[in-house]
Formats: structure tokens, sequence, C-alpha cells
């Protein structure tokens, strides 16, 4: 009982954190603030990625999470430069 429980809480915090990120990204107005709660969401996802991968001990999970963290990192750094300068490359 005591690991079921401990991953049902942490999915529950964490799917709520989930939701106010939804929430945080569609109202906030100027770009970085979006750019950075986007960043928090995609935080939030790869977190539930693996404690999925974890309590269903699934490895698979593991390297979806590790390519939607590259993958946010290099949005990141793209959508950081065009709101900087206009120009990603």
């Amino acid at each position: 009982m005591g690991e079921d429980f401990i991953f049902y809480i942490a999915a529950a915090w964490m799917t709520v954190l989930f939701c106010i990120s939804v929430v945080l990204v569609i109202s906030r107005r100027t770009p970085a603030d979006r750019i950075q709660a986007l960043d928090v969401l995609t935080l939030i996802l790869i977190a539930l990625l693996v404690l999925f991968s974890d309590s269903q001990s699934v490895p698979y999970y593991l390297d979806a999470a590790l390519v939607l963290a590259l993958l946010s990192f290099i949005a990141t750094v793209a959508a950081a430069r065009y709101y900087a300068g206009g120009k990603i490359f």
C-alpha cells in the first residue's frame, strides 16, 4: 500500500501542477512569461513520464522523457533568441 499510495499522491500533485501551468501559458501576456510557463509545463510532463516509468517498471518512458527534455531545451533557446532579436539562427 505504501508505494502505490505515494505514487498516486505524486501523480495527483503533478497533475494539479500541470493544470496550473496550462492556465499560466494561456493567461500570461508577455512572450517571456509564456516561454517560462511552457518550460515549466514540459518539466512537469517530464517528471510525470519518469514517475510513470518507475511505477510501471517500463524503461521506454525514460527515453521519451529524455527526448522531451532535449526538445524542450532547444525550443526554449530558439524562442528566447527569436524574442530577443527576431532571428533564431
